[in-house]
This record gives structure tokens, sequence and C-alpha cells, in this order.
């Protein structure tokens, strides 16, 4: 991780990241502590899973050189999580159907099940953005438990 920026409100987290693996990890750390802060943890195990598929995709073919880091963006807003993978790399992840044999090829569909939508954009400067999107989860008075 080289740099971290915060919002005084808190609702917008950017990490900047090497291609090293170990880096989807604590990618998913700072993931897990902004939830815990939003209150949003109730997202956690989707939004952890989807963050690690584009991590892991853009940390495997992205070109990544000290100028052109991955980052990260985890934005919240009152009615959804977004997650965002910025990377150098002008090629597009494509979904595909995995050889039953494989050991990989799977992330898309997981991206695909577990988000309420997901895309890819261009971004300002050389490379792409993907990102998903999750809905926070209504809770009305009375369903909370303790009203």
């Amino acid at each position: 991780m080289t740099n971290t920026t915060q919002e005084p409100a808190g609702s917008t987290v950017v990490l900047r990241w090497s291609s090293h693996p170990r880096c989807v990890a604590l990618a998913r750390l700072e993931l897990r502590k902004a939830l815990a802060d939003w209150g949003l943890s109730v997202l956690e195990d989707s939004a952890v899973l989807i963050l690690s598929e584009l991590l892991s995709n853009a940390g495997l073919h992205a070109r990544v050189t000290p100028e052109q880091v991955i980052e990260t963006r985890y934005f919240r807003s009152s009615g959804a999580l977004r997650i965002e993978v910025h990377d150098g790399s002008a090629e597009r992840p494509q979904r595909r159907v995995p050889d039953p044999e494989a050991s990989d090829g799977r992330g898309l569909l997981l991206v695909d099940a577990l988000a309420d939508e997901w895309g890819v954009a261009e971004r300002g400067g050389p490379g792409k953005v993907v990102w998903a999107s999750l809905s926070v989860p209504l809770v009305r008075p009375g369903e909370g438990g303790c009203s």
C-alpha cells in the first residue's frame, strides 16, 4: 500500500497498491474497517469477495509500474456501496465459461452473482476502472431487533 486518503465524512476510502498478491489481503482488511465504520458489516462477505476477485484480476492482468499502481476506491452512499478497482491496463475483463477442471476463471461469475450491478468504464488517464455495487439493506422500524 502506498497511499491512503479518507474524506472527512468517511464516505470514500481511496487506497493504492502494488500488484503483489499479499495486497489483496490488506485491501480486504481495509474494506472490512470501512464497512464497520459505516455500519455496513452486513455487506462484508459479498463485498470482500467482490473486492478480492477484482483486485486479483488487476494484479494478474494489469501492467503496473511504480507510476501506475492499482487503486481501490470504496464509496458509501445512503443506498449503496460501490467498490472500484482502477488499473493502467486498457484490456477489459471478459466473463468466460470456465473449464470444469480449471482452478481459475470463475471470478467474474462470482462478481456477477453477488453484485447488484457491475461494469467496466474509462477513467482519467490510462487504463480502466472495474466497479461493482451492492445495495444497502433497508432496516424498517421494529425489524432491527431492540425497538
